[in-house]
């Protein structure tokens, strides 16, 4: 868990990191991807390239561990909700089943949906400090 929050977050974002653990935890209560964190981690063209063996280092190193103890222990993001799925903030993604959910750091996450059922089409302003601490 903490090797995706580093890696996919702005790393000195509590919430961005949060959001990211929410993601696959949500991912992991799915039918449609594996049942464990490791697994969901690990699954080709998910994450990062090299989550599961790149260095962790620094700061943002204890800050990822804390945050992946926190979202084991329960804690999600207020406003990941069911949202399975995220992008770096500055992609623009050309689909019409994109839901979008929430901003933070540095990353967009979203549903998919039915087209008829989007009502948040892009990105909305990144946001901080909604999380613990």
């Amino acid at each position: 868990m903490a090797r995706a929050m580093y890696f996919e977050s702005n790393r000195s974002s509590r919430d961005g990191m949060v959001a990211v653990g929410s993601i696959v935890m949500n991912r992991v209560r799915s039918e449609d991807f594996p049942n464990t964190v490791c697994e969901v981690v690990a699954q080709k063209r998910q994450f990062a390239p090299g989550v599961m063996t790149r260095r962790m280092t620094g700061a943002s190193e204890a800050l990822a561990r804390d945050t992946a103890a926190a979202v084991l222990r329960g804690e999600r993001h207020p406003h990941t909700a069911k949202a399975r799925f995220f992008h770096a903030r500055s992609y623009v993604a050309d689909y019409n089943n994109i839901h979008y959910v929430v901003s933070t750091g540095g990353n967009a996450f979203y549903e998919k949906r039915h087209p008829t059922q989007v009502t948040r089409r892009s990105p909305p302003a990144n946001v901080e400090g909604l999380t613990g601490r």
